[in-house]
């Protein structure tokens, strides 16, 4: 995040001593959300990138100034208590306009960042991989292109110039502007070829073709820790907010001998600013073509209820009613954290929705998880037998392209597969290579066989 001027919290390390401010406001009355857990989960967030957190406090706000958000008796409340804890940051777990920031700093003699910009410092801290990065550089040069008025004391200063790069006058901050705007414009091409070389791997995979299993939930949710639990794997896994940034995938083999790619995604988080969303789409583009969705949820946490709704949000902005779409499951995690009775509760909730219970850290319920995920895979499916000749090579090809070759028994004589299809494919098949129905003197249908539990398809 060279480009941002955030402040380089990262640089500073724990020494930074924060104060973190949840306002109320008047529009927030009604909200699903308490406001001490929205406080708790913007400390979380503080811890996200390593600052101590010296003060946090609930400001209530009966009518937001436009300069400065805040009433003027909460702002010099809160300035005496910066002064007296020699406080260097300010965390407002609100959006702030430009104009509020720059009072609000200057009113307090500390930075101050809002939700958007401390949101965007844990994604420039976590991002790994040069998607992650191009991602999080895009989503924060269009969050300081509307700030550049606080960034520049230098307004007044015109420079000359031979018009090539906007002529004779242009102030600083226009130039700033047009630079950043340029470099967007950059960042987007190459976010557009990300997405190609993604959907291209996609296409890849489809002629595999192994199903996709997204999960998806929001942060903190345990999706990590499931995904190393379901896939052996090693991913960076800690009761942190936004422990995961970058897109990981492993392909892992359920208990049918089914393999599927299973796929680690960021979280989601309310309030989540839609230039974040446009900014991480090729991430969740994997989401969107997934062939099951695994919506993981944290049961203990006492708002989730509002994060499952958040979820749902953001998946219906992306087309994807989580009510209807069949590919959605609900996954309800850290049920070791609930007492015997929560459990047996939820446990009889899981049963009436269709919900799973698990604990992915002690691994309760994962062998229902898979389980489930099989019946999910072949839903509406047919399973069959085909024995076919060696050197059928059409009808194999066929087989693999439209259906799922679960498995495989290659002998001298013929080659057995065991293949799921859907009703539609398997007519096609029948239709298309009919002499493979012929089952002896009763000349019987495939799907006749199919009904009396005998062998469909003999060379």
């Amino acid at each position: 995040m060279t480009t941002t001027e955030l402040g380089n919290l990262e640089a500073r390390g724990s020494s930074t001593r924060a104060f973190v401010l949840h306002p109320v406001l008047p529009e927030d009355r009604n909200g699903a959300r308490e406001p001490e857990s929205c406080l708790e989960e913007a400390v979380g967030l503080a811890a996200a990138i390593e600052v101590e957190v010296a003060a946090s406090r609930i400001v209530r706000t009966m009518r937001p100034r436009p300069a400065t958000l805040f009433g003027s008796g909460a702002v010099e409340e809160v300035g005496a208590a910066i002064a007296a804890e020699e406080i260097g940051l300010v965390i407002v777990n609100h959006a702030l306009t430009p104009i509020q920031q720059r009072n609000l700093e200057r009113d307090w003699k500390a930075k101050v960042i809002d939700r958007t910009g401390l949101i965007l410092e844990i994604f420039g801290k976590r991002a790994r991989t040069r998607e992650g990065q191009l991602q999080v550089e895009l989503a924060a040069l269009t969050y300081q292109r509307s700030r550049l008025v606080r960034s520049w004391t230098h307004l007044e200063r015109q420079r000359g110039g031979f018009g090539f790069l906007g002529g004779p006058g242009e102030s600083q901050i226009e130039m700033d502007r047009r630079l950043i705007s340029d470099r967007i414009v950059k960042l987007k091409a190459e976010l557009d070829e990300v997405r190609r070389t993604r959907g291209l791997h996609r296409k890849a995979r489809e002629k595999v073709p192994y199903p996709v299993v997204a999960l998806v939930g929001y942060t903190n949710a345990g999706k990590s820790t499931l995904f190393n639990r379901m896939a052996g794997a090693d991913v960076f896994a800690k009761d942190l907010l936004f422990a995961t940034l970058d897109p990981t995938m492993r392909s892992i083999t359920l208990p049918s001998n089914r393999k599927i790619i299973l796929s680690d995604t960021v979280g989601f988080i309310s309030d989540l600013p839609h230039g974040l969303v446009e900014a991480f789409r090729a991430t969740l583009e994997e989401v969107m073509a997934a062939d099951i969705i695994l919506h993981v949820r944290d049961v203990s946490h006492p708002d989730t209820g509002a994060q499952k709704a958040d979820v749902e949000a953001v998946l219906r902005d992306m087309g994807i009613e989580a009510e209807s779409d069949e590919r959605v499951m609900e996954v309800l995690n850290k049920l070791d954290r609930l007492g015997e009775e929560d459990q047996s509760t939820l446990l009889r909730q899981a049963r009436r929705t269709g919900g799973i219970a698990i604990s992915a850290l002690t691994g309760d319920g994962i062998d229902t998880l898979f389980n489930a995920i099989d019946r999910r895979m072949v839903a509406g499916r047919e399973v069959v037998d085909f024995v076919l000749p060696p050197d059928d090579g059409a009808a194999m090809a066929w087989l693999y392209e439209k259906g799922e070759v679960l498995e495989r028994d290659d002998q001298e004589e013929h080659i057995r597969l065991r293949v799921g299809l859907e009703p539609a494919d398997l007519a096609r098949f029948e239709g298309r290579f009919p002499y493979k129905a012929q089952l002896g003197p009763g000349q019987v249908s495939a799907r006749e066989a199919r009904q009396e539990g005998r062998q469909p398809w003999l060379p």
